[in-house]
């Protein structure tokens, strides 16, 4: 039979967004061959599998376009937990910290700065990546070879290039004009061979191995503008910046002039300390889209909270009091963390007001979480705000001498960044915002935003009205397809690929936190499961069901090296 009248998937009276941000319509979808061949009402098709889609709504799967996945998915082609989440596209390679290329000799370090800036286990690290790959080009060649359960795109990292060209001197000193010419000649090669963009990071919360800063901090202006040039050189390519509050907006303009490329700026979070900031870079990047210089800002609809002990702090660890901490571990941290002048030092910086910071001294949004010594198990659930009242001390040092007491063991939970519901509704509805940073891949012990796609559409549209299904749809499909250049996909129409999404908008969300420990190793790491979702495609192919992840022969993702302009 041809095409138009025998389908390998039919799904019949589904409520379709199609991606658009316009009114929903209820609708048939057939799919043939991994892509959609037909979208109407009661088409006259038949097909091998058949869906009665009443009552439950289709959309495009979601794009993460902010994701850490650049080690896992060496080991795990399943990316979890994203496919069960409604993800069917990835992008990888996110704030430059990649692992290709790398030369042998650079593994370790490598590796050693994921464990401090991503918060991931070395040992996981050690015992799961595959390198089998020295160059950016052969790490792409890995993984069309290994395959994925979703779709994926790779920028080439920073930080990475810098390592290769500068080895142990990248993170420590300017690049000379030889270097930067070096590096930007591994960019064009890796935009030749399919890399979406090109990632960076000046944010002074990234930190690698030993506290010291990770090499594309040390990047001068020139070397941004060189690697910049480099990436757009052929035509193509998104420049991706996680920006510290000392890079400005002026100078990410010049570079989306002079590339003529757009840029993506990472990750404006709402501070309750400074509430003004995030929304004057927004106006600076709407000022730019005004001049037609093309700037994204990178939000998210998820509060920024995370699981820590003070062995990894990761919250304070961009503190600059904070650097004699930094690389110690065992009795020399806790030497460190019992002295009296670290500690002022450390409450006179928090004390000041910061334009951008993870903690900025709310500890009412410090809870201790987990404690270790039966005395201290009262303690549980209540924040470090209130126990450091009880105990008439200051909350700084009622939390340190908690961890200290228990070997650094206890944990806490800090609700950081974006909790402010008013203020993240007008991030989330900014026509200049890509809803995103679910940091996917990353912080796998600390949380697990995976499932923003689907807080979106249950917590901000259908709970708040903040906006519309639709509007909300648009956001997490077509906008970021279209910024990207992803060719076909994030919209419901006819030859698009068929990544689909099928849930209940009466129940869609992320379920609570909870820990699974199938890393390598057995290692643990948290997850959320999926509320509301019924079925998940990555080219025509079922990823998930209402069951979760579905594991099979045949990984249906593609590797995305050609993009529109």
């Amino acid at each position: 039979m041809n095409t138009l009248s025998h389908a390998d998937l039919l799904i019949r009276q589904a409520l379709v967004f199609d991606g658009s941000g316009h009114d929903p319509v209820v609708q048939d979808v057939a799919v043939k061959q991994g892509r959609i061949v037909a979208v109407g009402q009661h088409l006259s098709l038949r097909a091998t599998e058949e869906i009665d889609a009443t009552g439950l709504a289709l959309m495009p799967g979601i794009i993460d376009s902010h994701t850490h996945f650049d080690a896992q998915i060496t080991w795990d082609a399943y990316v979890r937990p994203s496919p069960a989440m409604g993800v069917t596209t990835a992008i990888i390679g996110n704030c430059g910290f990649t692992i290709a290329p790398c030369r042998p000799a650079d593994r370790g370090l490598t590796m050693r700065h994921l464990t401090q800036v991503e918060g991931m286990s070395l040992e996981v690290l050690e015992q799961g990546i595959d390198w089998g790959f020295e160059t950016f080009p052969e790490y792409l060649a890995m993984l069309k070879r290994k395959g994925c359960a979703i779709n994926v795109a790779a920028y080439i990292g920073h930080s990475s290039v810098r390592t290769w060209v500068m080895g142990d001197q990248a993170n420590q000193r300017a690049a000379t004009d030889a270097e930067i010419q070096a590096m930007a000649s591994i960019v064009r090669d890796a935009m030749a061979a399919g890399a979406v963009g090109f990632a960076t990071s000046t944010s002074p919360a990234h930190n690698g191995e030993g506290g010291l800063p990770m090499p594309s901090r040390l990047a001068s202006d020139e070397e941004m503008m060189q690697l910049t040039q480099a990436m757009g050189s052929q035509g193509g390519g998104v420049y991706m910046v996680t920006k510290g509050g000392q890079m400005p907006m002026a100078f990410l303009k010049s570079l989306s002039q002079a590339s003529g490329r757009p840029v993506m700026v990472a990750a404006l979070l709402h501070n309750s300390t400074n509430p003004q900031a995030v929304f004057n870079d927004l106006q600076a990047i709407s000022d730019a889209n005004a001049e037609q210089i093309p700037l994204i800002g990178q939000v998210s609809c998820c509060p920024l909270t995370m699981d820590f002990t003070f062995a990894s702090a990761y919250p304070v660890e961009g503190l600059a009091s904070w650097k004699p901490a930094m690389g110690l571990t065992h009795e020399a941290l806790k030497t460190c963390l019992r002295d009296p002048a670290f500690r002022q030092s450390v409450k006179h910086e928090l004390n000041q007001t910061s334009t951008f910071r993870l903690f900025n001294n709310e500890w009412d949004k410090v809870h201790v979480v987990q404690t270790f010594l039966a005395a201290h198990q009262p303690h549980e659930q209540h924040s470090v705000a209130e126990l450091a009242q009880q105990h008439g001390v200051d909350p700084l040092d009622f939390a340190l001498d908690l961890a200290l007491s228990e070997d650094l063991q206890t944990v806490f939970t800090a609700q950081l960044l974006n909790s402010d519901t008013q203020a993240v509704a007008r991030l989330l509805t900014h026509p200049n915002s890509l809803v995103s940073l679910s940091d996917a891949g990353a912080h796998l012990t600390f949380f697990n935003d995976a499932g923003f796609g689907l807080h979106l559409l249950g917590h901000w549209a259908r709970d708040l009205g903040v906006m519309s299904m639709s509007q909300a749809v648009h956001k997490l499909t077509a906008q970021p397809a279209r910024i990207l250049g992803l060719k076909q996909r994030g919209w419901i129409r006819e030859n698009f690929a068929a990544d689909l999404l099928l849930f209940d908008p009466k129940t869609v969300g992320r379920g609570p936190k909870h820990r699974v420990f199938d890393l390598p190793g057995g290692a643990p790491r948290l997850n959320t499961n999926a509320c509301g979702v019924h079925a998940v495609w990555v080219n025509g192919h079922l990823v998930a069901d209402q069951q979760g992840l579905r594991e099979q022969t045949e990984l249906a993702g593609e590797l995305l090296t050609e993009f529109d302009s």
